[in-house]
């Protein structure tokens, strides 16, 4: 039988193998790469072609990825030779996540490396895996020595007009609107990570990304400037980070390039996936046992200036006690808080209630226009030791770094030397204005989540998030939230400067969709104490971390059901980001076979700030109907019993 099905896959791959030098397939043979000439002999321009078998309907996902690199001393792109492709090995590892999708992770592909020269006889490789869920690639300069500059990279993703695809308009602080496109719709410019397509086959989307980016090159965003078809990757722009900095990377070698990842599969297989974090590097840290994911309260969104005031803050740790989260978050201004006490004052409250503090900085440094203090005191290593030692004297447990405004290779190395310094001194950190993920958590666990999302923070910036909140938010599980951690400071009851429209089933629904490894709820106190109790139970039980995640049912931009296991215990999401009323069937057929759970559904009721709550026993066999009010939702918790 095995032999049928590999003589099945062969004839259905026959019209790509011609001309192929290389072929890799994932595991389970369902993503097939292949190497192929831009010319007719094995001297010239290389490309890479990526395939998915849908029970046997073979689909050319991405028909052309261009491959090649500019250094400042030589080209590795036009004139390269074809030198020899590597056996295919199996890379198979497994590792443990302490915040995130999944916990029981797996590193599992088959990788093939394949060897090329340039007319001076200098060496390139390019290795390439293929995973279950996707492939990835990253290119190598074996030679032991010489340092260069990498003047550009000529990776480059062919995508027909045909496929559907939601991207953001590339902004330093990764904080724009996802826009759908596709045929004549499709925008010209340049656009941030990830980026999600659909192809003509529903079954088969795929979504761009970049991971294991480190001291050694620059963050990447992907430009259609040239044709409209063809996405390039580009270096940062100049004048980030204003003006300072290089632009393109200086690369000593030997050298590994940041993986060009591409998750591929169902839709669900996207929202699943874990593998911008398995190809980054194990775990630095031997250590892990005070990184703490968990909920905190957070008192910017209802008073811009609530840390400058003692009684505020104090306020804000009394919520976190009384809702059973372990942390609150001292913003901006607390070098100069008054009203009854300081600092000191205000981490020797919180301690007194239970609850941990953490604290914002800005990133200091020429780099950023904005003049919020306290500012610079985690610019240098001197500066952060002595400013990781104060607080851990006080008891804080973590920092919020803010403001980077650049992706070019100085400032990747300015996120990474935060991140070591603050694991000497047992602090965990969380990034704001600031790059997309690019599989650090894994690197540094205490790195516990990244805003770069455009969050419920902008509902004090401008009247303009308020309509598109609802679709933006029905977008994220699909796009930003797939790579990594995300703090969007969900769950807002009461409104800020600007209202929102989403309904409360909706803002309930946003603890379990949204994942980030310290998951800030953004509301005022009385927004949490003034709930139902089911609501209010829901939001002291919700877990944070999580040691599984499926897809239930969605569609980017127009809703999403996903399902969340901590435990034995499950946790269902559910969003309309449309304007009509809904009616869906949940299923619960991802439960354990032969338990028995007690269902608690908290719907929306009659209005957008009414709930409906029902109680019953379920198992693997039932379903549940739900009706999600325009731009309602709803949120469930399935408790076994024993």
């Amino acid at each position: 039988m095995r032999q049928l099905v590999l003589v099945m896959l062969f004839s259905a791959f026959s019209s790509m193998v011609f001309g192929q030098k290389a072929v890799v397939q994932s595991p389970d043979q369902k993503i097939v790469v292949g190497l192929f000439p831009g010319q007719s002999n094995d001297i010239g321009e290389w490309y890479i072609k990526a395939s998915y078998n849908n029970n046997g309907t073979i689909i050319e996902a991405i028909p052309r990825i261009d491959l090649g690199l500019s250094r400042s001393d030589q080209d590795f792109s036009k004139d390269l030779k074809f030198l020899k492709a590597g056996k295919p090995i199996f890379i198979n590892e497994e590792y443990t996540a302490l915040h995130g999708k999944r916990a029981a992770c797996k590193n599992a592909a088959n990788e093939v490396v394949v060897s090329f020269e340039n007319p001076t006889k200098a060496k390139l490789n390019i290795i390439i895996r293929a995973y279950n869920d996707g492939l990835a690639f990253r290119y190598e300069f074996p030679d032991k020595q010489g340092s260069f500059v990498v003047k550009d990279e000529l990776t480059a993703y062919t995508i027909p007009k045909e496929t559907t695809r939601w991207m953001e308009k590339w902004n330093p602080a990764n904080e724009g609107l996802y826009a759908a496109m596709n045929k004549d719709k499709t925008v010209s410019g340049e656009w941030g990570y990830p980026a999600l397509f659909s192809t003509d086959n529903k079954d088969c989307w795929f979504l761009l990304h970049e991971s294991d980016v480190n001291r050694n090159y620059c963050g990447t965003k992907l430009s259609n400037a040239a044709a409209a078809e063809k996405y390039k990757l580009t270096f940062p722009n100049p004048q980030d980070g204003r003006g300072l900095g290089e632009s393109a990377p200086v690369i000593t070698l030997p050298w590994k390039s940041p993986w060009r990842v591409i998750i591929m599969g169902t839709l669900a297989d996207i929202v699943g996936s874990t593998l911008v974090n398995d190809v980054a590097e194990p775990s630095v840290i031997k250590n892990t046992s005070w990184i703490k994911p968990g909920i905190a309260s957070w008192n910017y969104w209802s008073s811009n200036h609530g840390t400058k005031d003692y009684k505020t803050v104090c306020v804000f740790a009394d919520l976190a006690a009384e809702m059973g989260w372990p942390y609150t978050l001292l913003d901006w201004e607390w070098d100069a808080m008054g009203n009854g006490g300081k600092l000191e004052d205000a981490a020797k409250y919180i301690q007194s209630k239970g609850i941990k503090p953490l604290i914002w900085y800005n990133s200091g440094g020429n780099h950023t226009w904005v003049t919020a203090t306290p500012k610079d005191r985690m610019l240098t290593h001197q500066n952060r030791v002595e400013e990781f030692s104060m607080l851990k004297k006080l008891g804080f447990a973590g920092v919020k770094v803010d403001f980077f405004e650049s992706e070019k290779q100085d400032m990747i190395k300015y996120y990474l030397d935060i991140l070591e310094d603050a694991a000497q001194f047992e602090m965990m950190v969380y990034f704001h204005g600031c790059i997309v993920p690019r599989g650090w958590e894994r690197t540094y666990p205490n790195l516990m989540t990244y805003e770069a999302v455009r969050g419920a923070e902008w509902y004090n910036n401008t009247p303009d998030f308020t309509m598109p909140a609802p679709e933006h938010n029905a977008t994220l599980p699909f796009t930003r939230n797939v790579v990594g951690p995300m703090d969007y400071t969900p769950v807002t009851f009461t409104n800020s400067q600007y209202p929102h429209i989403t309904s409360y089933g909706h803002e309930l629904a946003l603890s379990v969709l949204f994942e980030s490894g310290m998951q800030h709820l953004a509301d005022r106190p009385e927004g949490y104490y003034e709930l139902p109790d089911a609501a209010k139970t829901f939001l002291k039980n919700v877990p944070n971390a999580w040691d599984d995640t499926r897809l239930v049912d969605g569609y980017p931009g127009k809703e999403v059901i996903m399902a969340r296991r901590k435990g034995n215990d499950w946790y269902i999401g559910g969003i309309n980001g449309e304007q009509n009323e809904k009616k869906k069937t949940v299923k619960f057929d991802f439960l354990r076979e032969g338990v028995k759970y007690k269902l608690t559904l908290i719907a929306d009721g009659k209005h957008d700030k009414a709930f409906a709550t029902q109680y019953m026993v379920v198992d693997k066999s039932a379903s549940v109907d739900v009706t999600l009010l325009r731009r309602g939702g709803f949120a469930a918790s399935l408790i076994p019993i024993k």
